[in-house]
C-alpha cells in the first residue's frame, strides 16, 4: 500500500475576479453541471464554495500526478466533487478510472478570504 496527499490553497477574492471577469467560460471549463448547480444554490456565499471546489482539483491532482502514466489523461471536470446528504465531500471521478487507487478522501474547508482542501489517496500495491 502506498499513500499519498495532496494540498492546495487560495484566495477566494481570486476565483471571484476570474468567475466575473469571464462569464461563464471558467465556470464550464473547470466543474460540472451539478458542481454549478450545487454553488449557484449558494447566493452570496458561491465564491467560496467554488473556490473550495477549484482547491480541491488542484489538492487531487497533486495527490494522484505522480501515479497516472499520462498526466494529461485527466481534466478538471473529470473529478467531480459533491456533497453526500450530511454535507460530507467526496470525489466522483467521470469516466476515468485511474488504475490501483484503492481509496481517495478529501476534506474541505473556506473562510471570509481562502479556501483550503487536503487530499489523500490510497494506492495498491
Amino acid at each position: 500500500m502506498k499513500i499519498t496527499c495532496g494540498t492546495d490553497i487560495i484566495e477566494i477574492s481570486r476565483i471571484k475576479k476570474i468567475i466575473d471577469d469571464d462569464d461563464k467560460d471558467f465556470l464550464n471549463r473547470i466543474f460540472t453541471e451539478e458542481e454549478i448547480k450545487y454553488c449557484e444554490s449558494k447566493k452570496q456565499a458561491k465564491y467560496q464554495h467554488y473556490a473550495v471546489r477549484f482547491s480541491a482539483k488542484e489538492a487531487i491532482f497533486k495527490a494522484i500526478s505522480n501515479n497516472l502514466e499520462n498526466k494529461f489523461d485527466i481534466s478538471w471536470k473529470d473529478a467531480e466533487i459533491l456533497n453526500d446528504k450530511n454535507g460530507r465531500p467526496s470525489i466522483n471521478f467521470i469516466d476515468t478510472k485511474i488504475d490501483k487507487l484503492e481509496n481517495i478522501e478529501i476534506s474541505m474547508s473556506h473562510c471570509k478570504e481562502y479556501a483550503v482542501a487536503n487530499v489523500v489517496a490510497v494506492w495498491k500495491d
